[in-house]
């Protein structure tokens, strides 16, 4: 099997789209070996920040000497990066080559995995033929049901926060959506969490207490930001003193729990010193999450996708954006889902949005350009859509260069590639842009 042949076979399975539920993962799991109980795991689960949270946390093992394994998703420009190790994208050999070993088994399951399962699978392959000393792993969607909990071997379980989305699946309380994010929580091992109100703490804690599982949640008010920029984030925690690069005031709250997570596995006894957690952190990198594309004009990319997503987005804007601009507003380039709450999400971007430009993500989930733009207009925000991303981006850079204001895109990582790809060819075509 070549690499172009095993992204069209993951991709051919994708209509079977999400279907909670273990069975399947755990048999083809099965007629593999059960690659994943030779491997050990940190398990995160949680409305938003998994992705940067891994990232730091597969950063600071390896900086420790740990030969690490990082699974997320989804990728923003190339599939291979959902499968990492040792802070490099699976080979498009290995891809290809786990892709046929794991094929010959969920093509004679009577009931075949779906897409992410296969992809699961695949990983848990490649993590142990690399005998990766720990591997980071994300949940894709909710946690009790979703295909990576077939793991048993966790050293940590980690809930980065609790917020409403995916209602239709995971409930439409904090509390449900608690219940199944806790679902990762293992006999015995040791859970951080994040980020919760009063009612999702109870449902963690409560379940945390039947597994017997210590049970820590983050003292935020123990985190002191001390500078904050574009080029870097320096913050106090616990008495020390961190720097990151990851953008976004949101991820110094995401270093935090990284913390508590790095803390509670020194206690377990894995070895990771003070110079390993700074460069860790230091180092640590993750797309679309405030990242800077272009400096001249000033261009930003976040992928937030929901109430809590679009909250710390606007947050992060009136912290490094603002400032810049005589009224504190920006211009907006956005894409969502239609099964997003993109009403609510408008409403909030009203107060720092000076004019908007709306595009249709290329996924078959995407709201039309035209109702993201009159959802604006509602709003009393200038707001005009565009049937092709490629021109959305053409005119967003142009008035926010015209006009001196940054430029925000937002609403869905699905769009992430073409527009960093629109981006950089208006780069070439125009000398102001840098």
């Amino acid at each position: 099997m070549e690499y172009r042949e095993a992204i069209e076979y993951i991709h051919s399975i994708d209509w079977r789209g999400s279907r909670p539920g273990l069975e399947r993962i755990t048999e083809l799991c099965d007629m593999l070996g059960n690659p994943q109980k030779n491997l050990r795991f940190i398990h995160i689960a949680g409305t938003n920040g998994k992705g940067s949270t891994a990232a730091m946390i597969a950063s600071i093992l390896k900086c420790a000497g740990y030969r690490v394994g990082l699974f997320s998703s989804p990728f923003v420009e190339k599939f291979n990066e959902r499968i990492v190790y040792d802070g490099e994208m699976i080979s498009d050999e290995d891809l290809a080559f786990f892709t046929a070993k794991v094929r010959q088994f969920a093509d004679t399951m009577k009931d075949g995995p779906t897409e992410f399962e296969l992809i699961t699978a695949i990983a848990f392959m490649y993590y142990s033929s690399k005998k990766c000393d720990f591997v980071v792993l994300e949940c894709g969607l909710g946690g009790r049901l979703d295909s990576t909990n077939v793991v048993d071997t966790s050293v940590l379980s980690i809930i980065t926060g609790i917020a409403i989305d995916h209602a239709e699946i995971l409930g439409d309380t904090t509390e449900k959506i608690a219940l199944e994010k806790a679902g990762i929580i293992k006999k015995g091992v040791p859970v951080i969490y994040g980020e919760v109100d009063e009612n999702a703490k109870k449902v963690i804690e409560n379940t945390a207490s039947n597994m017997g599982s210590e049970c820590t949640g983050v003292p935020y008010d123990k985190l002191h930001v001390r500078s904050e920029t574009l080029d870097k984030t320096v913050f106090e925690y616990m008495g020390e003193t961190y720097e990151i690069v990851l953008h976004g005031t949101y991820q110094t709250r995401n270093a935090c729990i990284v913390l508590e997570a790095v803390r509670k596995l020194k206690e377990l006894g894995i070895s990771i010193t003070s110079d390993a957690v700074h460069s860790g952190l230091k180092n640590a990198r993750w797309k679309a999450r405030f990242e800077v594309i272009c400096e001249q004009p000033l261009v930003i990319y976040d992928g937030a996708h929901n109430i809590q997503g679009i909250s710390a987005a606007i947050e992060s804007i009136k912290k490094y954006l603002s400032p810049l601009t005589p009224d504190g507003k920006v211009n907006i380039l956005m894409g969502v889902m239609a099964d997003k709450e993109y009403s609510e999400m408008i409403h909030l971007l009203t107060p720092v949005t000076r004019k908007a430009f709306t595009v249709t993500p290329g996924n078959k989930r995407s709201l039309a350009a035209g109702n993201v733009s009159r959802e604006f207009r509602d709003n009393r925000v200038n707001a005009v859509p565009y049937l092709r991303l490629d021109y959305g981006v053409r005119y967003a850079m142009a008035d926010a260069y015209k006009h001196e204001v940054p430029l925000v895109c937002l609403g869905s990582l699905y769009m992430y590639s073409d527009v960093k790809v629109s981006v950089k060819r208006e780069k070439e075509k125009n000398n102001s842009y840098r």
